[in-house]
């Protein structure tokens, strides 16, 4: 039987609405509406263990600028150092320079998540420096909310037809049409969906287990359980860039491994040492 027919083809157009000129883009919507439900998470956590509210307030400015940087430099410097090291402005502003002289705008058309995590972790750390709040109750209120984030930034991938598998006959199988005509794994999909069951499951035990569970276990559940998921999809993923095809694991998974043990000291050990 014929694999395409029985695929999903897949061609959304990237654009909701145009109002006055001015693109609507599901990329873009579903960008803000995951930042928009982890904000009310997190805010609902301050609340609930009675943090004053001007506290919150200057959280959001770390979390966006930390993410923000560190996706950036972790895409030029994981992925593409030769390039950006000899073109640092390309890595800081969101430009390219032409051969002509000239230049355009693009902007950042390269962000990293294991950098983006890197980047938030140092941005948390220098809020609690300010605010005088423990890092890792912050940390844990921060991953609670992270997973509804990361599921609604691989629905924006999917509806940008971008990050697709590998060729596939399996019957779920996506035809990403603005890419090419052959059926594929749909890795945006199957991975906003791990992330949506971590949300749940992150709820779950906040509301039952949160004056029980020790300082770290949420970070390091949200660590373990995303990058244990992403390297193994990456093995149903195409690669990012054409180095990786000679790498026995790619780029994606060598960078999940440090966030798995991280992740997995946090959740079995980081309570026993504090006891100690």
């Amino acid at each position: 039987m014929n694999t395409l027919l029985l695929s999903i083809h897949w061609n959304p157009n990237p654009e909701l609405f145009n109002l006055f000129g001015i693109s609507i883009r599901y990329y873009g919507l579903l960008w803000a509406v995951g930042i928009f439900l982890a904000y009310m998470v997190v805010h609902y956590q301050y609340r609930d263990k009675k943090i004053k509210e001007e506290l919150f307030e200057p959280l959001f400015f770390y979390c966006f600028f930390g993410i923000l940087i560190g996706a950036r430099l972790g895409h030029c410097l994981f992925y593409d150092p030769d390039y950006y090291l000899s073109h640092f402005w390309e890595m800081i502003l969101p430009i390219r320079f032409l051969p002509d002289g000239n230049w355009k705008f693009t902007g950042y058309e390269g962000l990293a998540s294991h950098g983006g995590t890197l980047g938030l972790i140092i941005a948390l750390w220098l809020y609690c420096q300010k605010t005088k709040l423990h890092y890792m109750d912050v940390l844990d209120m921060i991953a609670v909310a992270t997973p509804i984030t990361a599921f609604f930034i691989r629905m924006a991938n999917l509806m940008n037809s971008e990050i697709i598998g590998k060729p596939t006959d399996v019957p779920w199988a996506f035809v990403f049409e603005r890419v090419d005509m052959l059926p594929r794994h749909p890795g945006q999909l199957y991975e906003a969906l791990a992330y949506l069951l971590l949300f749940f499951i992150m709820l779950f035990l906040y509301k039952k287990y949160s004056k029980t569970l020790h300082r770290g276990f949420f970070f390091g559940l949200c660590l373990t359980y995303i990058f244990t998921f992403r390297f193994f999809i990456e093995f149903v993923k195409e690669n990012q860039e054409a180095f990786e095809d000679q790498m026995m694991f790619n780029m994606g998974q060598w960078l999940s491994v440090p966030f798995i043990l991280i992740g997995a000291y946090f959740m079995f050990f980081y309570h026993r040492q504090k006891k100690a």
